[in-house]
């Protein structure tokens, strides 16, 4: 069933009260969104509203990865490049890893199907770390470092999973047309993010009004996603490309002081809308979800996944132990458990095809671990950064 505007009407509203209720309990609001989305689908007479790659892919995810990457400041993201791009790229090939050789000697799952897991397993969520960073306050390295490392995560899972799926489906892989195939991806959705917003920027030099402003970074968040998209490289990349561009050039670009406060706030609540609506579709989701007949694999997929991120996070920590990047105890802990699973994961999984081996199980799994990413790693995010020192 496609989503109407009475059901999005009905959603927001009921957002709207369970985030009141959340913040009073003082509980992350993404948690408090899933547990009433699965609440509503139990509800006699709801219809239900089925969560598709598309919805997720392409509605939801560029405004949630163009608002995160506004805020990221060019000066102190060089700073700390090295360490984000070696967790977002050798540290999602070791977490796929590992989480694929699990899946297969203990799950007992084909190759195919345990490697295009791992590597869709492997996506960070910048929703659920982003929501939870800003609710408990964190600034600093540590939440540049957590937010920044998930928004690359992402754009490199999303590269490492197409190259995946052509293998699973019995294409012709080398590893010249593996490289070849991974740096016309990540050149092209970089490219597809400078062009889209250096024009944005270059047309709102042109005019002092905030809300033709507004409407030109919106075009930048859906334009380099929707490009890069269209030529088949990372629509993610372009997105947070764009984001960057149209952040740091100037204060936001050619972006008159009105217009910057104006989209600062148009954005952080399209962020929120889109929060709210994302976690409780998923949370419906998870209610008509039949987990029964899965409970072995999703239990195995649980803790191979904690390994992985373990496996990512302290030893590729040590190579910066003797340099000024070295990363403290505590900020390895935060992005170890900071690694939450969500919408980009449950994206990849239900966009598999049919004829893709165990696809059912992939799906199921894929539900399975982010939800109990989401509850546990949520629920306890916030009093590990108190435990830590993070925050008062």
């Amino acid at each position: 069933m496609i989503i109407s505007i009475e059901q999005i009407e009905t959603l927001l509203l009921i957002a709207a009260i369970v985030v009141m209720v959340a913040r009073r309990l003082k509980i992350p609001y993404t948690v408090g969104l899933m547990l009433a989305g699965i609440a509503l689908a139990l509800l006699p007479l709801y219809p239900e509203i089925e969560l598709t790659k598309e919805l997720i892919f392409t509605i939801f995810l560029p405004p949630l990865i163009y608002e995160a990457a506004i805020y990221i400041k060019w000066e102190e993201l060089r700073r700390d490049l090295p360490v984000i791009l070696i967790f977002a790229t050798v540290g999602v090939l070791l977490s796929a890893g590992v989480t694929a050789a699990g899946m297969h000697y203990l799950a007992q799952w084909q190759w195919q199907s345990a490697i295009l897991f791992g590597v869709l397993i492997a996506a960070t969520d910048p929703v659920s770390v982003i929501a939870t960073f800003k609710e408990a306050g964190v600034h600093g390295r540590l939440r540049l470092l957590v937010e920044a490392e998930s928004l690359f995560n992402d754009s490199a899972a999303a590269v490492a999973f197409s190259i995946a799926l052509a293998f699973a489906l019995g294409g012709n892989i080398t590893i010249f047309g593996t490289l070849q195939a991974i740096v016309i991806t990540i050149a092209g959705g970089i490219l597809c993010g400078v062009l889209v917003g250096a024009g944005v920027l270059l047309l709102a030099g042109r005019t002092d009004d905030h809300l033709v402003e507004i409407m030109l970074t919106t075009i930048a968040a859906y334009g380099s996603f929707l490009l890069a998209e269209r030529f088949h490289v990372s629509g993610v990349l372009a997105s947070l490309v764009a984001g960057l561009l149209t952040g740091n050039i100037g204060a936001l670009g050619s972006i008159t002081d009105k217009g910057r406060d104006a989209v600062e706030s148009f954005w952080e609540f399209i962020a929120f809308v889109v929060n709210s609506l994302i976690f409780m579709l998923i949370g419906i989701r998870e209610a008509h979800q039949d987990f029964t007949n899965f409970a072995v694999p999703i239990t195995i997929a649980i803790i191979i996944v904690l390994v992985g991120r373990a496996v990512t996070i302290y030893p590729l920590s040590v190579l910066f132990s003797r340099s000024p990047l070295q990363l403290k105890p505590s900020h390895q802990h935060i992005l170890f458990w900071g690694g939450l699973r969500g919408a980009l994961a449950l994206a990849l999984a239900l966009g598999l095809p049919s004829e893709i081996p165990q696809r059912e199980a992939i799906v199921t799994v894929a539900f399975g671990v982010v939800a109990l990413s989401i509850f546990t790693q949520g629920l306890t995010m916030v009093p590990l950064l108190r435990k830590l020192k993070e925050i008062p």
